[in-house]
């Protein structure tokens, strides 16, 4: 069974004085283990079928099931807490938090002691390659590559099995976008994670286990193994 499966998916944004449909009947599953890009250009549908798969909303019809449970029949916030981690472009790491406390914070959130959330956040540092040396410094004083391995570690830290990326090499050049796929890649492929990204990188695209290419809220193209 997939871990996350799409089923004739709309999301209509209305207000009084419009209507627009941005995803018209969207099907697709998503396996463990493996990498997926959705591609497309702006106004595509891709960030809005990113925000659905992350609980931000419900679909306007059609559902979205995470282990078999539609997300209708879910809190979302409990969803959002214990079924996806999101990792975005813009970092978002807490500006007043160490490296070290942004990771350890979902944890402490989940009811972990200090002490076993900061011996847990020092190992899942370690696991996107980030020195010690970094740990007590504040986010303003990190690449923005090391801050992108940083909101890596801190989804890990929230022990979901479904990662989600938007954009996430977006403000990074091209040695860093390489060090971060890989990251994710190897999270797929060897920690059994289904890692979903969203992006205009064509190197990521190329790259991606399976491709799910929009236009005018409808997938036009796919690329990859049907497993």
């Amino acid at each position: 069974m997939a871990i996350l499966e799409l089923q004739n998916v709309h999301y209509t944004y209305q207000n009084p004085y419009q209507k627009v449909e941005a995803l018209k009947g969207i099907s697709h599953s998503f396996d463990t283990g493996l990498v997926y890009a959705i591609a497309g250009s702006s106004g595509s549908g891709k960030t809005t079928l990113l925000s659905l798969m992350a609980g931000l909303d419900l679909p306007t019809s059609g559902t979205i099931l995470c282990d078999g449970v539609s997300t209708a029949q879910m809190k979302l916030e409990q969803y959002r807490r214990e079924k996806v981690a999101v990792i975005y472009q813009s970092f978002r790491l807490f500006p007043l938090l160490t490296i070290a406390e942004n990771v350890m914070y979902p944890m402490e959130l989940k009811g972990m002691s200090p002490k076993d959330a900061r011996s847990r956040a020092a190992g899942l540092l370690a696991q996107v390659n980030l020195p010690q040396t970094v740990f007590n410094r504040f986010p303003a004083m990190l690449s923005g590559g090391e801050q992108q391995r940083a909101a890596i570690a801190r989804a890990l830290g929230m022990d979901t099995k479904i990662l989600l990326a938007d954009e996430p090499t977006g403000n990074l050049d091209t040695a860093n976008s390489e060090n971060i796929f890989s990251i994710l890649e190897n999270l797929a492929h060897l920690k059994g994670y289904c890692v979903i990204i969203v992006t205009h990188n064509p190197e990521l695209v190329a790259r991606a286990d399976q491709v799910l290419r929009l236009q005018d809220g409808m997938i036009i193209e796919h690329r990859g193994d049907l497993q």
